[in-house]
């Protein structure tokens, strides 16, 4: 069994800067009967970590890469072999009004390409956040986010894409 290097890559992050100005703009159709809540602070979103698999080898077969946010574990499934290296969660920050209840949206999943044309798939974005999470009394909330990325067998590379992380007031 012959097995394909697949670099580590790094997935950069596209959050809207602010937001939850950006909701703000939309909310003057209340047909849907929800009450807009007016934020006297506008969102900010930062990303201070990004997601980072790290380097695995894949064989014929393919397979996956999991992360899991909370314990930043790695975990290798099918013909694909751990090589080491840093495998990092992505890391956002999130500033606003203190004590707010925000919604953090993540897409089903992102396409990943590498230099060649080639494209991996992540999916099963999932965060380390709470069912209801608030921004704390300093305006702040930190969180964290991992997820599987699906390597065909003849796919080997360094695979990059954008995640848009959108965040709201509630």
């Amino acid at each position: 069994m012959k097995l394909r290097l697949f670099l580590g890559f790094a997935l950069a992050f596209g959050a809207a800067p602010s937001a939850g100005a950006q909701c703000l703009l939309c909310t003057q159709d209340k047909a849907a009967g929800t009450t807009a809540r007016k934020a006297e602070v506008p969102l900010r979103v930062e990303v201070e970590t990004q997601l980072d698999m790290g380097r695995v080898a894949v064989g014929a077969m393919g397979g996956e890469v999991e992360l899991d946010p909370a314990s930043g574990a790695r975990r290798v499934r099918g013909d694909v072999v751990d090589l080491g290296g840093f495998a990092l969660t992505g890391t956002v920050t999130v500033r606003g009004e203190p004590g707010a209840g925000v919604r953090v949206i993540l897409p089903a999943s992102v396409d990943l390409e590498s230099g060649h044309g080639r494209t991996a798939r992540v999916t099963s974005l999932v965060t380390d956040l709470s069912a209801a999470p608030r921004l704390g009394a300093d305006g702040r909330l930190i969180f964290r986010f991992g997820g599987r990325l699906q390597i065909a067998g003849l796919d080997d590379g360094d695979y990059r894409g954008r995640i848009p992380v959108t965040v709201e007031y509630e």
